[in-house]
């Protein structure tokens, strides 16, 4: 019965959880456009539980499990991440009771680092010469090992990400635009925000054109962009989604944070100025039309890089 007790109590948790994920405003930031018959739209996602679009993915993927029985109080999960999904999923784990790993390598952002210890999550860093795809080995490797302890949630293989956008944000785009949009642009990370929302929308409507994004080079400052040719390819990624794909230099994604910034008031982060920089691009080649984008999370996750721009 205490076993029933509690994971019936987890469910309670979800539930009003539920209330603190997605649903965030769809913010104009047309003035940024070079053509003024392109709007720019663009979902302010820090304005949910986390601060940062990852959390639609962790909830779902952590709802399913717990409602699978996958996890509970006594099994938690784990996963590799050095950004946004890692600090998503500890924040969702805290507020449910719910042990959360994160495998992450050692030169993983301090602010992430410091976040996931106010959360109580419980780190393990693997090589700094690793990157996430290191990490993610280690977590497969932890939860073959003790499969009593851990749940491996493998965000870059589980359906349940891209699925939080297909019945959430392209839902509410699809809502906050009138399915007025024409054009979706995002960047490429796990790849879960762009198949979801992608695949939505083109179930809508066959005619809206998805433009993907990726970082011009391996070795790039987009923290949570995947320069597919050079890193491992999630399984979740289907290259047939896209009808065009842009490659964003890390520099250019800087000018635009700092335009940004003066032009419309939002501190958006290097990811999220990138995401505007690849709808700048996709206004310098239509004649009209609506391009909604991703403002992934807040600038001020970013004070060292923020110190490097505006210096």
């Amino acid at each position: 019965m205490e076993v029933l007790t509690v994971q019936t109590d987890i469910k309670e948790r979800l539930g009003r959880i539920s209330q603190l994920v997605g649903n965030t405003p769809l913010a104009d930031i047309s003035v940024l456009s070079p053509n003024p018959d392109v709007r720019i739209l663009a979902k302010v996602e820090w304005q949910q539980l986390s601060n940062s679009v990852k959390a639609r993915a962790a909830f779902n993927i952590i709802k399913h499990a717990v409602e699978n029985g996958e996890i509970h109080s006594g099994r938690g999960l784990i996963d590799a991440s050095s950004g946004n999904t890692a600090v998503a999923y500890a924040a969702v784990g805290a507020a449910l009771g719910i042990p959360i790993t994160i495998c992450l390598p050692e030169n993983a952002s301090s602010q992430k680092k410091i976040a996931l210890h106010a959360l109580g999550a419980t780190t393990v860093l693997t090589s700094k010469f690793g990157t996430t795809d290191e990490a993610q080995q280690k977590a497969k490797e932890l939860a073959m090992n003790h499969p009593e302890k851990y749940w491996y949630a493998d965000q870059y293989a589980n359906e349940d990400n891209w699925r939080a956008h297909y019945y959430g944000t392209a839902q509410e785009i699809l809502y906050q635009t009138n399915a007025s949009i024409t054009h979706f642009v995002a960047g490429l990370g796990t790849t879960g925000t762009f198949m979801g929302i992608g695949r939505r929308l083109k179930a809508e409507n066959p005619d809206i054109q998805l433009i993907s994004l990726q970082p011009d080079v391996a070795m790039h400052g987009l923290e949570g962009w995947k320069h597919l040719e050079s890193a491992k390819v999630p399984k979740i990624y289907d290259a047939e989604l896209a009808n065009d794909a842009f490659f964003i230099d890390t520099w250019e994604a800087y000018e635009v944070l700092k335009k940004t910034a003066k032009e419309t008031g939002l501190l958006v982060s290097p990811s999220a100025a990138a995401n505007i920089a690849g709808a700048i691009k996709l206004a310098n080649t239509i004649t009209s039309g609506t391009i909604v984008t991703i403002l992934t999370d807040h600038g001020s996750n970013y004070p060292e890089i923020l110190n490097e721009i505006f210096n």
